[in-house]
């Protein structure tokens, strides 16, 4: 019997993961605030929800991709909500970054009306989305991680688990995105003391990530620091800062000092401050320059 699939969110990542769906054969009925976005969903085959409840069929699936823990706070606890129309049976697979205390607890309210809560989010930016090549982990009660494995197959590459305790998943990922922002950081600083002692930094970079640094990461963000290519977003500089609060959040619940998170947390600041909270979130590298003395680019 075919599941019935809702997904809530379709910004730059959720509308190709919804259309992933589609495309794998998967009935999807979606939802989202501003209604012209899921226009083409439409065309693709789609149901269009007219809230966020409707989206949510009893007993079936909902997905949600939504930018923070408060906007996934709200949904949850809309009246009435999504959680409530899939009651027992149901399931709700988070695919946002949030802190994992958020998973928690709303697992235990989801669990007041027989939904199972499943933290499954994702690595990649936009184009992975598109391509259905994200890396997916996911946590949470095993019948429904189950249950769900061949959606999030139609999503991403491969799909890591990470056990049955809610946001164990939503941990892994901001560890993810610390890893990330600190490499981000670290070519920031390596290219501008290139760049002060009249080195090139494009040539270090292809030098390097063809040897000692030959990763996606370090390959495919030097291509935008070097370029300076910050515009359009894949990642915005906002959602690098909620993301880098978060990690600090969490490592000062278990009594774990992160200093370089710290920094990247000012660092981050620094931009907004600047002008660039719809930049890349690579452009804290233009920040590591102006502090160098270097051309100073354009904010917004």
């Amino acid at each position: 019997m075919p599941e019935n699939i809702g997904f809530i969110g379709l910004g730059n990542m959720g509308e190709p993961m919804a259309e992933n769906l589609l495309a794998a054969g998967f009935p999807v009925r979606v939802y989202n605030r501003t209604s012209s976005k899921a226009s083409a969903l439409q065309t693709k085959g789609a149901v269009v929800a007219t809230t966020a409840a409707d989206a949510a069929m009893p007993g079936g699936i909902v997905f949600t991709m939504v930018s923070d823990d408060r906007a996934l706070d709200e949904l949850c606890g809309a009246q009435p909500s999504f959680v409530e129309c899939l009651g027992r049976g149901g399931i709700h697979v988070s695919l946002s970054t949030i802190a994992p205390a958020t998973s928690k607890r709303l697992a235990e309210q989801h669990r007041q009306h027989g939904v199972d809560y499943v933290d499954a989010p994702v690595f990649g930016r936009p184009e992975a989305a598109k391509a259905a090549r994200l890396w997916i982990c996911a946590s949470g009660p095993s019948e429904a991680r189950e249950r769900i494995r061949p959606l999030l197959a139609a999503m991403g590459q491969k799909t890591f688990d990470f056990g049955e305790e809610v946001g164990t998943a939503n941990v892994v990922k901001l560890c993810g995105n610390f890893m990330i922002a600190s490499a981000v950081e670290a070519m920031g600083e390596a290219f501008t003391l290139a760049e002060k002692n009249g080195a090139d930094p494009a040539a270090l970079a292809e030098m390097l990530t063809g040897t000692l640094f030959a990763c996606p990461i370090y390959q495919n963000y030097s291509k935008l620091i070097v370029g300076g290519k910050f515009e359009p977003a894949g990642f915005r500089m906002a959602l690098g800062l909620k993301d880098v609060d978060l990690a600090l959040q969490t490592a000062s619940a278990s009594e774990m000092p992160m200093p370089l998170a710290s920094l990247l947390r000012d660092r981050f600041l620094a931009s907004l401050a600047k002008g660039r909270k719809d930049f890349d979130w690579t452009a804290i590298s233009l920040d590591v320059a102006e502090n160098a003395g270097l051309r100073k680019a354009a904010a917004r």
